[in-house]
């Protein structure tokens, strides 16, 4: 097992234990969480109670870059991968991307948490975790993965803030319109990440490289 390998590990382990920890909280009425999350919805719905073109930015902005989007461009890509043959990467979006729906819907009806009383605009389902925050976090780092051995290093950074900050917008946003409280949206988060990696490290979308499969192009010559 390699560093990277390691690390992501590890990484995905903590953020499972950030999904149970919020789980807890919000299952054990904790104070403080209680009080971090209304603190986060308070000031959003104060202002986007009084301008309605505000919510109507947002949702627009949730709707058009949300997890529904990703998984019809996802869908487009998968028919495309199946067409020239490229089962692998066509499996890899399906675990990923598609399925995340899936895990979603669980961790939802499993936590049934309802929705802020103060919700801006009509949505479906429970609260518990975000939908929207789950869903982009595993489409940005799905895309990322098939895109980034074509990526020239020197533009990798760029492609990686910008998933980053689409992330981090979609999840603010879901607070700003009140249809998610702050934790819920940071379960989604943590929750979309670990189930990345584990389909990531169980099933790539490209097939990983040893040092075995490294052969010189003319035997004897290599130095």
């Amino acid at each position: 097992m390699g560093t990277r390998d390691r690390w992501l590990i590890i990484t995905a382990v903590l953020a499972v234990a950030v999904f149970v920890a919020l789980w807890i909280g919000y299952a054990m009425q904790w104070p403080w969480l209680a009080e971090l999350d209304a603190a986060g919805l308070a000031e959003p719905y104060r202002y986007g109670s009084t301008h309605q073109g505000w919510v109507m930015a947002w949702s627009v902005f949730c709707a058009v870059l949300g997890p529904f989007a990703f998984r019809l461009l996802a869908l487009v890509m998968i028919v495309v991968a199946l067409v020239r043959r490229q089962r692998r990467i066509a499996l890899f979006l399906v675990l990923t991307i598609e399925l995340s729906a899936v895990t979603t819907e669980v961790a939802k009806a499993i936590v049934d948490r309802p929705r802020p009383a103060t919700a801006l605009v009509h949505a479906l389902s429970t609260s518990f975790p975000s939908g929207h925050a789950l869903g982009v976090m595993v489409a940005v780092l799905a895309l990322l993965a098939l895109a980034w051995p074509r990526l020239h290093p020197s533009r990798r950074g760029w492609w990686l803030a910008a998933g980053v900050l689409l992330i981090v917008a979609i999840g603010a946003g879901r607070v700003v319109l009140n249809v998610h409280h702050p934790s819920d949206v940071v379960a989604g988060w943590a929750l979309g990440y670990a189930w990345f990696v584990a389909v990531y490290l169980l099933y790539p979308p490209y097939p990983k490289v040893t040092a075995a499969d490294e052969t010189p192009a003319v035997p004897g010559n290599a130095r």
